[in-house]
């Protein structure tokens, strides 16, 4: 008898597809072959985003293919939309199981029932009633060469134009102690670099006793043979001077963090229902920058917010080019049915909106081409992620994104480069060889035992 199949499709953020594979692990071990999705498959999972209306549109996109080229095979839908709106997707004619962003362990269970009832499942519950943690284990990444470590789930903050607490729930953290020990799992695996993910990554622990993120960042610190730990996004609220001295201690914590600004103007942030000031914002990132010299600083800003005057831009442009951030993601605003925001009723010209959108993203590009040129003849310390035509791509701890002439073997490795022509988005660089000479070999030896 030939094994299963299955297909995975994943929309959106790095916390989706980090439950992707959280999903593939359990039909793995239930004797399952994963296979493209262009391909024949007996099970398609298509994992949806609902973070805008396009995402909704996408999605829907992608599970009408998946049924329209496999009649026969098993179609579940889950991820935000499937949470947000699972009539409409019920209502697709060939849709077969719905879960949303709970319950993803019961997939397994959800597909051997329908084999036998040939009957519609839906599995969605109410996500707001949800209190703890579902804990999704990751052993290692189908794509191989930075681990992702998803540490908590959920939003409390209920901005303006977002829908994500309706799709995720809200706040809940990871059991610290399951959070170490995939770590260190993680890194048997070979993994060099962690990545902490979540929906809200920098609010964990908000919801524990006696714990915080500090606390989790001091305990990841003493993970044996883990070389970089990256944030991959915290608000400038969940900077505290604890975390910033954690930060300032460690010898794991990469030089780059994701900062989302949205908007550089107080009056626009109000509007959002974003929990700073720029005042405040600009206090963390000069402590930052005041412990870690040379520290990337990205980040996300919404263009075009519901009421947005010329002046409040022209705030949120001046702040950018002020503290010199290494590179943004720009988007326009876009209606997202179901927000406060979206019921506003001075929405921006579309034009307007582009227009101020380019004049951020070339401001974006110049930024993060200075930021580069600051690492001229520098060497630094890559992983890289893939090879193309004996080229090695990688990024760099400050996230710079490096390609050197190198062999597929080092993939997933660390390699120390000299940084030979800065440049954005990619720098071009040499690998150095750096040979560990026996005697600081020994010396590190005597220095061990005499202690």
């Amino acid at each position: 008898m030939s094994r299963r199949t299955i297909a995975f499709q994943t929309l959106g953020c790095k916390v989706n597809h980090y439950e992707t594979e959280a999903m593939w692990q359990i039909f793995k071990n239930e004797g399952y072959d994963r296979v493209e999705f262009s391909q024949n498959a007996d099970v398609f999972v298509i994992n949806t985003c609902t973070v805008t209306n396009t995402g909704d549109k996408k999605s829907r996109q992608v599970i009408r293919r998946a049924i329209r080229n496999n009649p026969d095979a098993v179609v579940a839908v889950t991820g935000c939309y499937a949470q947000t709106a699972p009539k409409d997707i019920m209502d697709i004619p060939g849709v077969d199981i719905i879960i949303g962003t709970e319950d993803r362990d019961k997939l397994i269970g959800y597909v051997n029932q329908y084999h036998e009832e040939r009957q519609p499942i839906n599995g969605v519950k109410n996500i707001m009633k949800k209190r703890t943690y579902e804990e999704m284990d990751v052993p290692y990444f189908t794509d191989r060469t930075r681990a992702t470590l998803k540490i908590q789930e959920g939003c409390n903050n209920f901005c303006t134009f977002c829908i994500i607490p309706w799709a995720r729930g809200l706040m809940r953290s990871r059991d610290p102690e399951k959070v170490v020990e995939q770590a260190q799992q993680l890194v048997d695996q070979g993994y060099k670099e962690i990545v902490l993910t979540g929906i809200h990554t920098g609010g964990y622990g908000e919801d524990l006793k006696d714990y915080n993120l500090a606390q989790l960042l001091r305990d990841l610190e003493e993970v044996d043979g883990l070389n970089r730990l990256r944030i991959s996004s915290i608000e400038a609220s969940q900077l505290t001077d604890e975390v910033i001295d954690v930060i300032n201690d460690s010898n794991k914590i990469v030089r780059h963090l994701h900062i989302p600004i949205q908007s550089g103007s107080d009056t626009v942030l109000k509007r959002m229902r974003r929990k700073y000031t720029m005042e405040f914002f600009e206090s963390r990132i000069i402590k930052l920058k005041a412990i870690m010299p040379n520290v990337a600083i990205t980040s996300d800003v919404i263009v075009g917010f519901p009421g947005e005057t010329e002046e409040e831009f022209k705030e949120t442009y001046d702040f950018i080019k002020k503290h010199h951030f290494s590179e943004l993601h720009v988007f326009p605003y876009s209606i997202r049915t179901g927000t406060p925001a979206a019921r506003m009723t001075d929405q921006i010209d579309e034009n307007i909106k582009n227009d101020r959108v380019h004049q951020l993203i070339e401001l974006s590009d110049s930024l993060a081409q200075s930021y580069a040129e600051q690492f001229k003849d520098d060497v630094l310390e890559i992983i890289p992620e893939e090879e193309k035509d004996g080229k090695l791509m990688g990024h760099a701890d400050n996230y710079m994104k490096v390609e050197v002439e190198g062999d597929a073997s080092l993939t997933g490795e660390l390699v120390k480069v000299k940084v030979t022509e800065p440049g954005y988005p990619v720098s071009k660089g040499e690998i150095v060889k750096v040979l560990e000479k026996p005697m600081v070999k020994a010396y590190a030896y005597l220095e061990r035992t005499i202690h």
